[in-house]
């Protein structure tokens, strides 16, 4: 995968809480400058990581309920989501390093 796929209210079960594999969501909006800036980054990460995690995006503004479900407020919040557990949040801009020692251990 070398982008993020989209997910919404109807993708996500079947997407993410029945994968093998972990799922790292980010949670964004079109109008959200640190969203645009973080984004680079998980495409860089995913690529990086291909066989190993799923990456995600959600706009909040189209998936409300799925917004809400994880009780996202404020943009950009990425959740990793391992086994269709919630296992880390990070919420704001975030850097690659911080990313890395932060998911890497859930990776096989």
């Amino acid at each position: 995968m070398s982008e993020l796929l989209s997910l919404n209210d109807s993708t996500f079960e079947k997407t993410v809480l029945q994968s093998a594999q972990p799922a790292l969501i980010e949670f964004g909006a079109v109008w959200c400058a640190p969203c645009k800036r973080q984004e680079p980054i998980l495409v860089e990460l995913s690529k990086t990581w291909s066989d190993q995690c799923q990456f995600f995006k959600v706009d909040v503004d189209e998936s409300t309920n799925l917004t809400m479900q994880f009780q996202v407020m404020s943009v950009p919040t990425m959740v990793l989501i391992v086994d269709g557990q919630e296992v880390e949040r990070f919420t704001g801009l975030q850097n690659r390093e911080k990313l890395v020692e932060k998911v890497e251990p859930y990776l096989s």
